[in-house]
């Protein structure tokens, strides 16, 4: 059997510049590659006909966060709770949650301040600019 290791994870977004602002400038990831795709391929592969896509790969320390803009737009499908079926969420980690949490912009509200849970750790969650869940966990 083949071995898998995670390669990116991906985030449908509505604009793309607003959200490589958001994952860039406020949590400092680093642009590792842009592309666009609209060939038979991609159509084929997530079966939408005539579809164009707009990529970046962001740089999140081993892992790629793929943010994806999409043209024809599918239907809205936001979760509004982390426990709904469906949600999503990307995780981070830093060594210190809390200086982490002072220096957030002050446009980014996150859900609670950060929480200690009983394996030992703490957690921070908030949203990005399209509502999707964004985790950070003390290291």
């Amino acid at each position: 059997m083949t071995t898998l290791q995670t390669h990116h994870v991906g985030v449908v977004v509505s604009d793309l510049d607003e959200a490589v602002s958001f994952y860039r400038d406020t949590l400092g990831l680093a642009i590792a590659d842009e592309f666009t795709l609209s060939d038979d391929g991609i159509a084929t592969a997530i079966d939408v006909e005539e579809v164009t896509g707009d990529f970046v790969h962001l740089d999140a320390g081993g892992t790629r966060i793929e943010l994806i803009e999409y043209d024809p737009v599918g239907d809205d499908t936001t979760a509004n709770a982390i426990n709904q079926h469906g949600a999503k969420h990307i995780g981070f980690s830093v060594d210190d949650i809390d200086t982490f949490y002072e220096t957030l912009p002050k446009d980014v509200e996150p859900i609670s301040n950060p929480q200690p849970i009983e394996i030992g750790t703490s957690i921070l969650f908030f949203r990005d600019p399209d509502g999707n869940f964004v985790e950070v966990v003390e290291a």
